[in-house]
């Protein structure tokens, strides 16, 4: 039975302001949080979303040890590593600039698959793609600017870091998970997020000490994080993909980063370098190009996954 399609539609907007505003979020919980103590409260919010979620779709956890196995390296890569570093990188730079680096995700993806998926192949069309989106990664990055700011460079770089480390999670995933399992998207990611958050939870007393200063907003913004980015938007981006197609889907990477830099503008009073939207255009059409999106001859191909702030 088929669902209607503004519930579709609804979704898509949903899971475009939830993950576009997940950095404008992180902006103010860092003002109160470690970046650990932020990324231990979202992911077992998270977990604790997604399983209550499983537990009334009476879907089953899985059992095969070689899956949780595989997830727990993808809930590392996805979930652990990338949102310590963007919550670090929180500290030094707008969160609209972060949003920015998110969207190259797919970029990212594409490389690592390239070099370590054997059936990918190099076609003059990606290389170019690949070429001008790293070229417009050089323009956000600007370095004429690291030479007078020895604090923002790091934490733009450890975005890249954390990017790379999306596109190692996803193409772990597509090699050891997909199409070798019988589990669907909804009861993977609740495995890989309960690991993830697992993790956080038994070094957490090493790593997220310290003190806790936790006001409305604070509370607000985590929870939105846990509960939405790191919980429901899965559900939303699921649907999205079922009814319309992983291209389709794909676009929230790009809608993301206007939502993220019109929140940090409009609230935050953030501001934004020429270069940086520029730099973005340019990694989008570098993507759009080496996806086979942009050319009107060919059908498009299958993007590489949206990642997840």
């Amino acid at each position: 039975m088929s669902r209607p399609r503004g519930s579709t539609l609804f979704a898509y907007l949903a899971l475009s302001l939830t993950w576009g505003s997940s950095f404008f979020f992180i902006k103010i919980s860092i003002a109160g949080l470690s970046p650990q103590q932020l990324v231990l409260g979202r992911l077992v919010l998270g977990a604790a979303t997604l399983n209550l979620i499983l537990l009334v779709t009476r879907r089953a956890w899985p059992r095969e040890w070689g899956l949780i196995k595989h997830l727990g390296i993808v809930g590392f890569l996805l979930c652990v590593l990338p949102l310590l570093l963007f919550a670090w990188a929180a500290n030094y730079i707008p969160s609209g600039l972060s949003s920015i680096y998110n969207a190259t995700t797919p970029l990212m993806t594409m490389v690592i698959g390239l070099a370590l998926l054997p059936e990918e192949r190099l076609s003059g069309l990606r290389a170019s793609g690949i070429v001008l989106g790293g070229i417009g990664i050089v323009m956000v990055l600007g370095p004429w600017h690291l030479v007078e700011s020895f604090t923002t460079g790091p934490a733009q770089l450890a975005c890249l870091l954390g990017t790379a480390s999306y596109g190692l999670a996803f193409t772990h995933l597509r090699r050891y998970v997909t199409g070798k399992y019988r589990y669907d998207a909804v009861t993977v990611a609740t495995v890989l997020v309960t690991l993830s958050a697992a993790m956080m939870v038994v070094v957490a007393p090493f790593v997220a000490t310290g003190e806790v200063h936790v006001t409305g907003n604070i509370l607000l913004s985590v929870l939105c994080l846990g509960v939405l980015a790191s919980g429901i938007a899965y559900i939303w981006n699921t649907r999205i993909v079922q009814d319309w197609g992983a291209t389709p889907a794909s676009t929230v990477t790009y809608v993301s980063p206007l939502v993220g830099v019109a929140l940090g503008i409009v609230v935050l009073d953030e501001t934004l370098s020429w270069n940086q939207p520029v730099g973005a255009l340019i990694v989008v059409l570098g993507i759009l190009l080496s996806q086979g999106v942009i050319r009107a001859s060919s059908a498009a191909r299958v993007p590489a996954a949206a990642s997840r702030p």
